[in-house]
């Protein structure tokens, strides 16, 4: 038997991940124990996540020069595009050498188009090709955002796909931000946050094993920021894995009752609150249909949704997020907002949160709620409840759309809209 080129077996990952993405719909990161089973080395599992990324945040322009070379197009899902995306990212994105980039990825095509591959890929090359900067999104998406957010934002969005964002630390309450900020080497943009560069092994940073700090998002720390301090009142977090929000409640002094539906995140937030030296009661359960008996003072949702909002980090959304999926996920949503109100108390709060890019996920869902149930009001956010660059909207919700901190590195896109109980 002959030996397997070096190589390819990361890059046949590579092609089972973009495979479970583009045509099974799978999100990247669920996909890649299946995907990378055979890889020994975790350099090799990061590679082919590596590539199977860039492809997915490049794939209209990957398209456009693999089009531009053929004399019919070939079809979406043939495997020599598959194949020559993987090649032509590695030689255009991550700056593999050519002879690498298209050796490793020939036996992925055996018995198949070899030729058609080498030569499409050999005419790239000759021809000087380059990738835009900033890459150019996906037409649906682009067309989507341009008509919800306008084409300055769809372009921001273009801009924050091109670097890998920043990493938010949000740190527990008592501890001096300016001290840690220094001692990450970090910026802050708001009171017990800290913001550091991109690539920074965080398990290895200051703080981590103490359990003074956790990562999240800027703006995924803006929903539990708009509940206070708890002093001890009662507080439900919804679909709470894997915890950032949860974590921010017990801190603040509430006390957290946090569920999710799925057993492995639940777990991750156990480990979570166990390395922060915080408490909150946990269940596994269903969100739809859960009940203590007790009404509770404040209710969080942080609503499943397209997750369209995280495209920066994870670019398969771009490529899962259809129609169907936001339609499903906005249904979803109504059903959600709709119980979690009934489980708080009289005066109580409720804050419904997406990290989604789409208006029938966010401000529609919070319309739609405001007209069902006539207890209720929202409570408006003011400018200074927030972190620096952020602004509620004329009502007094959050919407925060690609652009929102370019020159400070970005923030996930958000809807927030808190609600108050008659």
């Amino acid at each position: 038997m002959t030996a397997e080129t070096p190589g390819t077996p990361t890059r046949r990952a590579a092609l089972r991940l973009l495979d479970a993405v583009l045509r099974r719909g799978l999100p990247l990161e669920s996909a890649m124990d299946g995907a990378c089973g055979d890889l020994d080395r975790a350099d090799d599992r990061g590679f082919a996540h590596a590539i199977a990324a860039e492809v997915l945040r490049r794939t209209a322009d990957l398209d456009g020069l693999i089009d531009k070379a053929t004399e019919r197009p070939l079809p979406d899902d043939a495997k020599a595009r598959m194949v020559l995306r993987i090649a032509l990212a590695q030689a255009l994105g991550l700056h593999t050498p050519q002879h690498a980039a298209i050796s490793t990825v020939l036996p992925l095509v055996d018995g198949g188009p070899r030729k058609l591959v080498h030569g499409v890929f050999a005419t790239v090359m000759r021809d000087g090709a380059m990738l835009p900067d900033p890459p150019n999104l996906p037409t649906a998406i682009a067309d989507r955002w341009t008509k919800s957010w306008g084409r300055e934002a769809a372009e921001a969005a273009r801009v924050a796909l091109a670097a890998p964002p920043p990493i938010d630390i949000s740190l527990k309450p008592g501890v001096d931000t300016a001290e840690w900020a220094e001692r990450l080497d970090g910026d802050s943009l708001a009171p017990g946050h800290v913001r550091i560069p991109a690539g920074r092994r965080v398990v290895d940073l200051p703080g981590y094993d103490e359990g003074t700090w956790w990562i999240q998002d800027i703006a995924a720390s803006i929903p539990a920021r708009l509940l206070g301090p708890g002093a001890g009142r009662r507080a439900l977090d919804i679909c709470a894995a894997p915890g950032g929000k949860t974590m921010q409640l017990a801190a603040a002094g509430w006390a957290v009752t946090a569920i999710d539906l799925a057993e492995a995140r639940m777990a991750r937030l156990t480990e979570n609150l166990e390395r922060t030296r915080l408490t909150a009661e946990t269940h596994v359960a269903d969100a739809t249909g859960f009940s203590d008996g007790a009404p509770y003072d404040a209710v969080l949702l942080d609503a499943p949704c397209s997750a369209t909002g995280i495209y920066r980090r994870h670019p398969d959304v771009l490529h899962r997020a259809g129609p169907r999926i936001i339609a499903e996920a906005a249904e979803l949503q109504a059903r959600l907002i709709a119980h979690a109100a009934s489980l708080v108390a009289p005066g109580g709060l409720l804050v419904y949160a997406v990290c989604s890019l789409e208006a029938d996920e966010g401000e529609q869902i919070a319309k739609a709620f405001l007209a069902a149930h006539s207890d209720w009001r929202i409570d408006p956010v003011a400018p200074g409840e927030l972190p620096e660059g952020f602004v509620p909207d004329k009502v007094g919700r959050v919407r925060v759309r690609p652009g929102t901190l370019a020159e400070r590195g970005g923030a996930d896109g958000f809807f927030i809209a808190r609600f108050r109980r008659s």
